[in-house]
This record gives structure tokens, sequence and C-alpha cells, in this order.
């Protein structure tokens, strides 16, 4: 019995790390920042649960969607041969029944949410299983992950309203700006692969050089959008702040990786993308808990 409980543990373990659940980080923060806006303040508890649970369950269907339906093409490029599926260390299986799970339990917490949450939820999961697809016919399949990224502020918004208000989407957008910028760059690692496997990418589709040039255009546009986000809400000086911060943190990720030089990838994503997000986040806090109501 004991042996059971332990390889039924390591099997959980290995999903969890197969699906990469600690990166939930990156966009976490721009859903907390889309609920905490739409409160206003402090959202409801109850809001706050089923948020973070659905956003959660997301993801996690999200990444075991590109896990399963990638299997093969992970298990022809060296950078992924590696992954569990590909190494046959999980059947597809032993993602696809847990990510089902996940799957029920998103749309359960859209249920306790709101009606709009919940008629929403289905479209929202749609998109995320069928954007692996996307590389095998797109060069665009890059700004589709940015979106898929994109969900997440405007469903937290729409979790704690009930509505989609117009002045989400520059938050949503600018989300799908920052998170497609960095997969441009992402994948020029595998530009080699692409071509042999007849797969797709901006930098397959033009080079490189200019998928860089794509990048950084994406990242100025998303910093635009968020200010002009933070305009129209009326958001305090700490949001504006992390603006500034976030224009930083970007900058120095072009420091850290360059189309002639991609060996610091690996640092530039887990930690950049993290500051981003958890830096805007930080700025969202101060504005509304501290500024607002301590110094106003």
């Amino acid at each position: 019995m004991n042996l059971i409980k332990s390889i039924r543990a390591n099997k959980i373990f290995l999903f969890f790390d197969a699906i990469k659940f600690q990166e939930s980080i990156f966009a976490l923060p721009f859903a907390y920042i889309g609920m905490f806006l739409a409160a206003n303040g402090l959202p409801e508890v109850n809001q706050i649960i089923w948020i973070t649970i659905a956003m959660v369950m997301a993801r996690t269907v999200g990444m075991t969607a590109n896990r399963v339906i990638d299997r093969k093409i992970d298990y022809l490029n060296p950078r992924t041969s590696s992954r569990h599926l590909p190494m046959g260390i999980l059947k597809a299986s032993e993602l696809i029944i847990p990510g089902i799970v996940a799957l029920l339990i998103f749309v359960y917490a859209a249920y306790k949410l709101n009606p709009l949450a919940l008629i929403l939820a289905p479209i929202a999961l749609t998109y995320l299983i069928i954007y692996p697809y996307t590389k095998r016919f797109t060069w665009t399949a890059n700004i589709f992950l940015g979106w898929a990224l994109a969900i997440a502020p405007a469903a937290a918004w729409i979790g704690v309203r009930g509505i989609l208000d117009i002045e989400v989407v520059f938050l949503a957008a600018a989300v799908a700006f920052w998170a497609g910028s960095f997969d441009i760059i992402y994948h020029c690692q595998d530009i080699e692969f692409q071509t042999k496997e007849s797969l797709h990418s901006v930098a397959k589709k033009f080079g490189i050089a200019k998928a860089f040039v794509f990048a950084k255009t994406f990242d100025v546009i998303a910093l635009i959008l968020l200010v002009i986000f933070g305009i129209i809400i009326d958001v305090s000086p700490p949001f504006f702040a992390a603006c500034v911060v976030a224009t930083g943190l970007l900058f120095y990720k072009y420091t850290l990786v360059k189309p002639n030089d991609l060996t610091k990838l690996g640092i530039a994503f887990m930690r950049i993308n993290s500051l981003v997000s958890t830096t805007m986040l930080l700025g969202t806090l101060l504005s509304l808990f501290i500024w607002d109501n301590i110094l106003v």
C-alpha cells in the first residue's frame, strides 16, 4: 500500500514538473492586477479563491494540451527531447487525465464566479487547447501565445465585475504583446529545427535579427498600453512607477539576449518575465492599498 501511494505521489510530482507548474507566476500576477483593479481594492474572499483556482487550472489545461499535442515534435527537437513524454517518463494518458480534471475544475470555478465567466469558459478553454497547433501553419503562432496569456487579466476582471469593460482590453492587450515578445525570442533558438520540420515562427519567417525588432516593438507597445490603461482607470502614481521599473527590466533583457547570443535565454525567461509581472502587481497593490488609503 505504501509503495502504491509513493508511486502515485511521484506521478503527481512528475505531472506538475512536466507542465512547469511553477511558471504560473508569469501570468498570475497580471490576473491579480485585473482582479484588484476591477474591485478597486480588495475583492470578496470567495472571488479571490475562485479566480486563483480558475487561473491555475486554465494554465494547467493549456500546458497539458501543449505537451500532449506537441509530444512528437518535442521528441524530434534536441532542445525538448528530454521532456517527460518524449523520454517516456510519463504516458500521454498520465497528462490527459489530470488535464481533464483541471478543465472540469476550471469550469466549476467559472460557475462559482458569475454567469458571464461560465459562458466564456468554454471559449477560453478552446483557445488554450487549439493554440499549440498554430505553429504548424502560421508564423503568427508567437502572437497567438501572447493572447493565450492575455486571457488571465480579462478573465479575472470578469470574475469580479461580471462584465467585460473596455478598459481592461488595454491591460489584456499589454499582456499579449509582452508575452508575445518573449515567445518570439524564445523560439529563435529553434529556427534550424523549425526549418527542417516545416514549423513556423516569427524568427523562421523573417530571420532572428528581424525577430528581435518585432520583440522590441512588442515590448514598447506593451508598456504604452499599460500606461494608457493606468490613465483610463485613473490609477495612482505607484502603478506608473512600476511601469518605469518594468521598462528598465525589459531593457535589461536585451542586454542578456541578442540575435547573435542566446546563451542567457533561460535567465531572461525565468527572472525577467517573473520580475516584470510581479513588479506591476506590486505597483498596483501600492496604488490601491497604500497611496489611495493612506497618502491621499
